[in-house]
Protein backbone atom coordinates (compact mmCIF):
# COMPACT_ATOMS: atom_id res chain seq x y z
CA UNK A 1 0.00 0.00 0.00
CA UNK A 2 2.44 2.32 0.95
CA UNK A 3 4.70 1.72 -2.52
CA UNK A 4 1.34 2.96 -4.05
CA UNK A 5 -0.05 5.36 -1.96
CA UNK A 6 3.59 7.24 -2.11
CA UNK A 7 5.28 7.10 -5.76
CA UNK A 8 2.52 5.10 -8.27
CA UNK A 9 -0.72 6.98 -8.17
CA UNK A 10 0.53 9.90 -7.25
CA UNK A 11 3.56 9.73 -10.29
CA UNK A 12 0.03 9.40 -12.91
CA UNK A 13 -1.81 11.84 -10.81
CA UNK A 14 1.07 14.47 -12.05
CA UNK A 15 1.88 13.15 -15.33
CA UNK A 16 -2.21 13.62 -16.38
CA UNK A 17 -2.42 16.56 -14.99
CA UNK A 18 0.88 18.38 -16.49
CA UNK A 19 -0.25 17.87 -19.47
CA UNK A 20 -2.51 20.90 -19.23
CA UNK A 21 -1.02 22.55 -16.52
CA UNK A 22 2.30 24.22 -16.33
CA UNK A 23 5.20 22.65 -14.38
CA UNK A 24 5.59 25.77 -12.00
CA UNK A 25 1.97 25.88 -10.78
CA UNK A 26 2.56 21.53 -9.91
CA UNK A 27 5.41 22.88 -8.17
CA UNK A 28 3.69 25.52 -5.57
CA UNK A 29 0.96 22.57 -5.54
CA UNK A 30 3.31 20.08 -3.91
CA UNK A 31 3.88 22.32 -1.16
CA UNK A 32 0.74 21.30 0.33
CA UNK A 33 2.08 18.20 0.89
CA UNK A 34 3.67 19.09 4.65
CA UNK A 35 0.21 20.70 5.40
CA UNK A 36 -1.63 17.42 4.48
CA UNK A 37 1.18 15.47 6.41
CA UNK A 38 -0.46 17.54 9.53
CA UNK A 39 -3.83 17.23 8.37
CA UNK A 40 -3.51 13.07 7.81
CA UNK A 41 -1.55 12.90 11.24
CA UNK A 42 -4.38 14.74 13.49
CA UNK A 43 -7.12 12.81 11.49
CA UNK A 44 -5.90 9.14 11.11
CA UNK A 45 -3.29 8.81 13.54
CA UNK A 46 -3.61 11.46 15.96
CA UNK A 47 -0.62 13.08 15.82
CA UNK A 48 -0.42 16.67 17.31
CA UNK A 49 1.91 18.93 15.83
CA UNK A 50 3.16 22.01 17.38
CA UNK A 51 2.12 25.12 16.62
CA UNK A 52 5.63 26.30 15.51
CA UNK A 53 5.74 23.77 12.79
CA UNK A 54 2.23 25.09 11.82
CA UNK A 55 3.60 28.64 11.82
CA UNK A 56 6.94 27.11 9.95
CA UNK A 57 5.42 25.48 7.26
CA UNK A 58 2.62 28.34 6.49
CA UNK A 59 5.53 30.83 6.11
CA UNK A 60 7.55 28.22 3.60
CA UNK A 61 4.02 27.91 1.82
CA UNK A 62 3.31 31.38 1.99
CA UNK A 63 7.22 32.14 0.27
CA UNK A 64 6.61 29.26 -2.65
CA UNK A 65 2.77 30.53 -3.63
CA UNK A 66 4.69 34.06 -3.65
CA UNK A 67 7.74 32.90 -5.72
CA UNK A 68 4.86 31.38 -8.06
CA UNK A 69 3.34 34.54 -8.26
CA UNK A 70 6.86 36.24 -9.28
CA UNK A 71 7.15 34.87 -11.87
CA UNK A 72 6.81 36.96 -15.54
CA UNK A 73 4.46 34.01 -17.23
CA UNK A 74 2.54 32.28 -14.11
CA UNK A 75 -0.69 30.52 -15.42
CA UNK A 76 -4.03 32.95 -14.48
CA UNK A 77 -5.97 30.40 -15.71
CA UNK A 78 -5.76 27.10 -15.32
CA UNK A 79 -8.23 23.70 -15.46
CA UNK A 80 -9.78 23.32 -11.88
CA UNK A 81 -9.62 19.26 -12.51
CA UNK A 82 -5.87 18.71 -13.01
CA UNK A 83 -4.83 21.21 -10.51
CA UNK A 84 -7.10 18.82 -8.23
CA UNK A 85 -5.17 15.72 -9.52
CA UNK A 86 -2.05 17.20 -7.66
CA UNK A 87 -3.91 17.94 -4.80
CA UNK A 88 -4.88 14.57 -4.43
CA UNK A 89 -1.11 13.29 -4.93
CA UNK A 90 0.06 15.40 -2.11
CA UNK A 91 -2.61 13.93 -0.34
CA UNK A 92 -1.95 10.90 -0.90
CA UNK A 93 1.58 11.96 0.05
CA UNK A 94 0.61 13.41 3.35
CA UNK A 95 -1.14 10.05 4.43
CA UNK A 96 1.71 8.00 3.08
CA UNK A 97 4.44 9.95 4.98
CA UNK A 98 2.35 9.04 8.21
CA UNK A 99 1.81 5.83 7.94
CA UNK A 100 5.33 5.20 6.92
CA UNK A 101 6.89 6.81 10.06
CA UNK A 102 4.06 5.24 12.49
CA UNK A 103 4.35 1.34 11.40
CA UNK A 104 7.76 0.88 9.27
CA UNK A 105 9.69 2.97 11.03
CA UNK A 106 11.50 -0.05 12.46
CA UNK A 107 12.27 -1.48 9.00
CA UNK A 108 15.61 -0.15 7.02
CA UNK A 109 15.28 2.55 4.30
CA UNK A 110 16.54 0.55 1.18
CA UNK A 111 14.46 -2.00 2.44
CA UNK A 112 11.54 -0.51 2.50
CA UNK A 113 12.19 1.93 -0.64
CA UNK A 114 13.03 -1.79 -2.35
CA UNK A 115 9.41 -3.57 -1.39
CA UNK A 116 7.97 -0.40 -2.77
CA UNK A 117 9.37 -0.19 -6.00
CA UNK A 118 9.23 -4.36 -6.81
CA UNK A 119 5.73 -3.74 -6.14
CA UNK A 120 4.78 -0.96 -8.25
CA UNK A 121 6.28 -2.64 -11.24
CA UNK A 122 3.94 -5.01 -11.66
CA UNK A 123 0.96 -2.47 -12.28
CA UNK A 124 3.49 -0.27 -14.62
CA UNK A 125 4.30 -3.19 -16.38
CA UNK A 126 0.35 -3.39 -17.06
CA UNK A 127 0.27 -0.01 -17.95
CA UNK A 128 3.36 -0.29 -20.53
CA UNK A 129 1.74 -3.12 -22.13
CA UNK A 130 -2.12 -1.83 -23.00
CA UNK A 131 -0.52 1.33 -23.63
CA UNK A 132 1.12 -0.19 -26.24
CA UNK A 133 4.93 0.69 -25.50
CA UNK A 134 6.16 -2.12 -26.54
CA UNK A 135 5.07 -2.53 -29.90
CA UNK A 136 6.58 0.82 -30.29
CA UNK A 137 10.13 1.09 -32.89
CA UNK A 138 13.02 0.83 -30.38
CA UNK A 139 15.00 1.39 -33.24
CA UNK A 140 13.80 4.99 -33.49
CA UNK A 141 16.46 7.27 -31.39
CA UNK A 142 14.00 9.32 -30.18
CA UNK A 143 12.56 6.38 -28.53
CA UNK A 144 14.91 4.81 -27.35
CA UNK A 145 16.64 8.39 -25.97
CA UNK A 146 13.29 8.65 -24.29
CA UNK A 147 13.53 5.31 -22.62
CA UNK A 148 17.22 5.51 -21.46
CA UNK A 149 16.24 9.27 -20.00
CA UNK A 150 13.28 7.74 -18.45
CA UNK A 151 15.48 5.07 -16.82
CA UNK A 152 17.94 7.59 -15.01
CA UNK A 153 14.77 9.71 -14.10
CA UNK A 154 13.43 6.37 -12.45
CA UNK A 155 16.41 5.31 -10.87
CA UNK A 156 17.63 8.91 -9.43
CA UNK A 157 14.92 11.08 -9.27
CA UNK A 158 12.55 8.13 -8.00
CA UNK A 159 15.02 5.33 -6.26
CA UNK A 160 17.73 6.56 -4.89
CA UNK A 161 15.24 9.86 -3.88
CA UNK A 162 13.25 7.46 -2.15
CA UNK A 163 15.32 5.73 -0.12
CA UNK A 164 17.35 9.10 0.82
CA UNK A 165 13.39 10.62 1.27
CA UNK A 166 13.15 7.91 4.16
CA UNK A 167 16.69 8.00 5.91
CA UNK A 168 15.20 11.60 6.14
CA UNK A 169 11.89 11.06 7.65
CA UNK A 170 13.47 8.26 9.95
CA UNK A 171 16.05 10.91 11.41
CA UNK A 172 14.25 13.80 11.22
CA UNK A 173 10.61 13.22 11.16
CA UNK A 174 7.69 13.48 9.40
CA UNK A 175 6.69 17.36 9.22
CA UNK A 176 10.76 17.84 8.32
CA UNK A 177 11.15 15.33 6.34
CA UNK A 178 8.05 16.25 3.95
CA UNK A 179 9.29 20.20 3.72
CA UNK A 180 11.99 18.98 0.87
CA UNK A 181 8.99 20.25 -1.43
CA UNK A 182 9.98 23.32 -0.52
CA UNK A 183 13.23 23.39 -2.19
CA UNK A 184 11.97 22.56 -5.39
CA UNK A 185 11.20 25.90 -6.38
CA UNK A 186 14.42 26.72 -5.11
CA UNK A 187 16.35 24.00 -7.60
CA UNK A 188 13.85 25.60 -10.08
CA UNK A 189 15.57 28.88 -10.01
CA UNK A 190 18.59 27.96 -9.78
CA UNK A 191 17.95 25.79 -13.15
CA UNK A 192 16.78 29.16 -14.66
CA UNK A 193 19.96 31.10 -13.70
CA UNK A 194 21.89 28.55 -15.47
CA UNK A 195 19.74 28.38 -18.17
CA UNK A 196 20.18 32.28 -18.63
CA UNK A 197 16.69 33.52 -17.06
CA UNK A 198 16.08 36.52 -15.38
CA UNK A 199 15.94 36.22 -11.22
CA UNK A 200 15.53 39.43 -9.24
CA UNK A 201 14.85 40.72 -5.74
CA UNK A 202 10.96 39.58 -5.96
CA UNK A 203 12.53 35.66 -6.22
CA UNK A 204 15.34 36.15 -3.91
CA UNK A 205 13.13 37.73 -1.22
CA UNK A 206 10.55 34.61 -1.77
CA UNK A 207 13.36 32.12 -1.37
CA UNK A 208 14.16 34.03 1.99
CA UNK A 209 10.57 33.51 3.07
CA UNK A 210 11.05 29.82 2.29
CA UNK A 211 14.10 29.51 4.13
CA UNK A 212 13.11 31.28 6.89
CA UNK A 213 9.64 29.50 7.10
CA UNK A 214 12.25 25.73 7.25
CA UNK A 215 14.20 27.66 9.73
CA UNK A 216 11.33 27.65 12.31
CA UNK A 217 10.53 23.91 11.88
CA UNK A 218 14.25 22.73 11.42
CA UNK A 219 15.08 24.74 14.95
CA UNK A 220 12.28 23.06 16.85
CA UNK A 221 13.47 19.74 15.01
CA UNK A 222 17.35 20.35 16.16
CA UNK A 223 16.50 20.21 19.87
CA UNK A 224 14.71 16.92 19.85
CA UNK A 225 17.52 15.54 18.23
CA UNK A 226 20.07 17.63 20.80
CA UNK A 227 17.82 16.17 23.76
CA UNK A 228 17.12 12.46 22.27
Amino acid sequence: MFGALGSLIPAYLFCIAEQKIDSALAGVLNSLTPIFVIICGALFFHISTAANKIFGITIAFMGSVLLFLSQPGFAEHSNALYVSLVVLATMLYGFNVNMVHRHLHHIPSVRIAALALSLNAVPALLVLYFTGYFKLDFSNKGILLSTVFSCVLGIFGTAVATILFYILLKRAGSIFASMVTYGIPTVAIIWGIIYGEQVGWKQAGCLAIILFGLHVVNRKVNKSLVKG
